[in-house]
Parts: structure tokens; C-alpha cells; sequence
């Protein structure tokens, strides 16, 4: 090889995560173009609540899916916390009780979750997609098909979702204090490198002395406590308890994570590029919107980013 051919940069010399920087400023630059009311503090503002509020559902599934695994069940855990929490401030319950239940009945499906997967041997994608309908059917049952009013305590309630701290939406700082913490759980502890080496290889982290089945079990817990966290600032400020609430979310999360540069596969990943992940997808909502675009056509888009990033994904693990 050639000096002038070794010293010639190219696309696998760049750093890490360099191409979502790209993207992000592209997206803005156009956003700016297409529409002057992109840069308004005022739409500033709403995409940024935008990625709090998805982002959190994504720093879920960053977890899940650094040990390979996947968690359909996020969307239904949004609409079952919201019901049970808007029924309980409804009869009277004071809310931080009312919040705590709720977050409890969230948590109990993320330990089915975990028990289906680690000790029943259930894949994953089946364990998940059976909660998934049977936890949004528990939560038309309690609503009975409708929607769930939080009664006088509703607006006690709405500053989680839609009040501000120094000007800034409360989802952002919860969204802010959620990534801190999962970075560093996930780069500085060994849970988190224990996360990595379960994804990367199983059998290994088990030859290495890690506990792959309290690990894994571990991520399914975070993943249904953050979707927990999600459904009560959904609620928070929608002002009802809607069981069909969530529908989807998990497709948006799963975008976020993988735009992120979290590999399907497992092992690769982390928190920042789930931020920049959430910043994408919430600017490209904001550009399509401001542009006229229908939310049906709005979904293939979403769903063809998908798929090109696991495209790309494939072909990078191939090369390598």
C-alpha cells in the first residue's frame, strides 16, 4: 500500500458517530429552509419535549437491545401506568400514591418480561408481543374501552408533562437526569460492561463469572420502569388516563435506539447516540409536520429509516 494511499481519509477512519452529528445539522439546516418557523423559541421548545418524551422510551430500549434482545411490550405499559394511575386520582388517591401504583403495576410487567425470557426460555420478540396484548387488554378492561378523567387532581398533576423549571419543560430535565444516570450505569459500572459483554456474547460473559440471567432480566426491568416514567408525563399532560395511549411507541423507540448507532445485534451502543437518535427522529417529525405531511405517510418514512439503518448495520458487521 501506497504512502498517498494509507494517508488518504476515509468514511472507516472517522469517528464514531460522526455521520449522526452529519445528519442532525443537515436536518436542521433544511428544517430552517423549509420552514422560518423552525428556529422559534416556541417550536424550539416543542421539538425538544418531543425528544424528552421519546427519548426516555429509547434509553429503555438502548438497554434491551445491548443484550440483543427487544421489548415490543413499552407501548402497552404507557397506555396500562396511565389508566391505572388516572383511575386511582379519580377515586381520590393522592398522587404520589396514585403515581407509585401505577409504576408498580409497570414494573410487574417488566418482571414477567424478565421471568418469561430467562427462566421460561421464551425468544424475546414472542415473550414481549404476548405481554404487549395482554397488558393493553388489562388496560381496556379497567377503563372499560374509554378514557379515564383524573378528576379535581388534574391539574395538580400537569407539571410533570407540561410545566417549566427556569423556563425549560419539566420532560426535559427528567429526560436530562435519565440519560446521566443510564450513562453512568452503563460506562462506569459493572452492571453496565456486564450489559455489553452479555450482548456481545453470552456464552463468554458466562464463562467470565457473569450473572447472564439476572442481567438480562435486569434490562427488562429498567425497560418497563422508564416506559413507567413515560406514561405518567403522557398523562400528565393529556390530563386523562386513555388505554389506547402508547400505540406504536415502541417502533419510535426502537428507531431512536437503532439511528443511534445501538446494534440489533447487541453489544454496541450507548446513551449519547440515543440522544442524538431522539434528536433525528423529532426533527424530521417537526420538518414533516411543518411541511404538510400526513401521519400515515409519516410512518413509512419512520419505518424505512429502520430499515436502512439495520441495512447499514449488516453491512458494517460484514465488513468487519
Amino acid at each position: 500500500m501506497s504512502a498517498t494511499t494509507a494517508s488518504r481519509p476515509t468514511f472507516r477512519n472517522l469517528p464514531r458517530g460522526f455521520g449522526l452529528i452529519i445528519a442532525l445539522v443537515v436536518l436542521i439546516v433544511a428544517a430552517s429552509l423549509i420552514s422560518p418557523h423552525f428556529l422559534n423559541p416556541i417550536n424550539v421548545l416543542n421539538v425538544l419535549r418531543q425528544v424528552a418524551l421519546y427519548g426516555i422510551l429509547g434509553v429503555g430500549m438502548t438497554f434491551i437491545l445491548l443484550t440483543a434482545g427487544i421489548d415490543l411490550s413499552i407501548s402497552s405499559i404507557v397506555g396500562f401506568v396511565g389508566v391505572v394511575a388516572a383511575t386511582l386520582m379519580g377515586m381520590g388517591y393522592p398522587i404520589l400514591l396514585a403515581c407509585l401504583i401505577g409504576v408498580g403495576g409497570g414494573l410487574l410487567i417488566g418482571v414477567i418480561n424478565g421471568l418469561g425470557i430467562v427462566i421460561g426460555q421464551v425468544p424475546p420478540f414472542i415473550m414481549t408481543l404476548g405481554s404487549m396484548v395482554m397488558t393493553r387488554g388489562i388496560a381496556l378492561m379497567i377503563a372499560d374501552g374509554s378514557t379515564v378523567n383524573l378528576g379535581p387532581r388534574g391539574d395538580e398533576f400537569f407539571f410533570l408533562g407540561g410545566g417549566f423549571i427556569l423556563g425549560v419543560p419539566t420532560p426535559i430535565w427528567v429526560f436530562a437526569l435519565v440519560c446521566v444516570i443510564a450513562f453512568v450505569v452503563l460506562r462506569l459500572s459493572p452492571f453496565g460492561r456486564a450489559i455489553y459483554a452479555v450482548g456481545s456474547s453470552p456464552e463468554a460473559a458466562r464463562l467470565a463469572g457473569i450473572n447472564v440471567g439476572l442481567v438480562t432480566f435486569s434490562v427488562y426491568l429498567i425497560s418497563a420502569g422508564l416506559a413507567s416514567l413515560s406514561a405518567l408525563i403522557f398523562l400528565s399532560r393529556l390530563s386523562v388516563g386513555d388505554p389506547n395511549s402508547g400505540v406504536g411507541l415502541e417502533l419510535e423507540a426502537i428507531t431512536i435506539a437503532v439511528i443511534g448507532g445501538t446494534s440489533l445485534f447487541g453489544g454496541e451502543g450507548g446513551i449519547a447516540g440515543t440522544i442524538g437518535g431522539a434528536m433525528v427522529l423529532a426533527i424530521l417529525a417537526n420538518i414533516l409536520n411543518l411541511a404538510g405531511v400526513s401521519p400515515f405517510s409519516q410512518q413509512v418514512v419512520k419505518g424505512l429509516i429502520i430499515v436502512f439503518a439495520v441495512l447499514l448495520e449488516a453491512g458494517r458487521r460484514r465488513r468487519a
